[in-house]
């Protein structure tokens, strides 16, 4: 044999050997894809199946946590985190849960169990109106309001409307003030030499705008904004402690401080030490308690985990995958 017929024959070999090679490997390719897009598709069914289940049940799951017994409940309904618009301890939620609470016929008592720093001063307001309201028309039902960590600022607004308030004796209750915060970076924009241009149709249109110096006139009728927010709240709390509040001796109940449980009782704050179960057993008498908190269902909460993985696992089972580093 020739060299040359040799190395031709090696050469062809090498090539079959490479071209077995890669079609080897695209087989594994091609297998590994197959065994992915199944992989995605038993999921999609899984998903759709835990779907059509919690879609049977969730009416039922909401039925039991608004089911009472034959006899009689405590209505509960939590105010937690900050009292604002779109969040869940907004007037919206706490009204419709309040209405709801008194509305039913086998709630002995409603508690409102407190665990939040405040919030929005229109918020709290409207919650404290119709606290007041659906007392007034529901006489016979008390509403109790139990502070658990922290009750300050908009929360102790809204506790306050209550027939009675309660907390433990390491609670912080109180914070009866009005804040407004902000930065200034005109400093910054001098530093940097950055210079502001602002164009208004008023005189004092913007006179929040934090990269200009502030005007005295300016700081003093935000002031006075404020002090009317105050003393409005001021007047609210008043009107629902009543007696019960020891202002005359105690004048800093209003300068925003927060005080213990155990001081609040002292201050006339609270009422007295005690914490929901013990409020629904010994004041209520009914120690049975059904949540009326308006909360999103679980069918909500996963219907919105769902739509995104979902959308997910179409575009990598349809092929529609970006690049990725493994």
């Amino acid at each position: 044999m020739s060299d040359e017929w040799k190395a031709s024959t090696a050469g062809d070999a090498d090539a079959k050997s490479w071209k077995l090679l890669e079609a080897t490997l695209q087989a594994g390719i091609r297998e590994q894809r197959r065994a992915r897009r199944w992989g995605i598709f038993f999921k999609l069914l899984t998903f759709a199946y835990l779907f059509v289940v919690l879609a049977l049940f969730a009416p039922m799951l909401d039925l039991q946590k608004g089911a009472a017994s034959s006899a009689g409940h405590t209505a509960v309904i939590e105010v937690r985190g900050m009292i604002a618009d779109k969040e869940a301890a907004s007037a919206d939620n706490i009204v419709s849960s309040l209405r709801a609470a008194f509305k039913d016929e086998k709630t002995r008592g409603v508690i409102l169990r407190i665990n939040s720093p405040g919030g929005s001063p229109v918020q709290s307001g409207y919650i404290y109106d119709e606290i007041r309201r659906l007392r007034a028309e529901y006489p016979a039902i008390k509403l109790y309001a139990v502070i658990s960590d922290l009750g300050a600022s908009g929360a102790y607004y809204i506790a306050s409307a209550a027939d009675e308030i309660y907390a433990d004796k390491a609670s912080l209750v109180g914070s009866i003030g009005v804040t407004a915060a902000g930065f200034g970076f005109v400093g910054t924009m001098e530093k940097l030499g950055v210079d502001r241009r602002v164009y208004t149709s008023g005189e004092h249109k913007a006179f929040l705008d934090p990269f200009q110096p502030p005007k005295e006139e300016e700081a003093q009728f935000w002031k006075s904004v404020l002090e009317t927010t105050h003393r409005q709240f001021i007047q609210s709390v008043k009107q629902g402690r009543g007696d019960r509040l020891k202002s005359e001796e105690h004048p800093e109940l209003f300068s925003g401080l927060v005080w213990s449980g155990e001081q609040a009782l002292q201050l006339g704050l609270v009422d007295a030490l005690g914490s929901t179960s013990y409020v629904a057993r010994e004041v209520i008498g009914e120690k049975e308690l059904v949540d009326f908190t308006v909360e999103e269902s679980p069918l909500d909460r996963f219907t919105k985990k769902l739509g995104a993985s979902v959308a997910e696992h179409l575009a990598m089972w349809m092929g529609f995958q970006g690049p990725t580093l493994r």
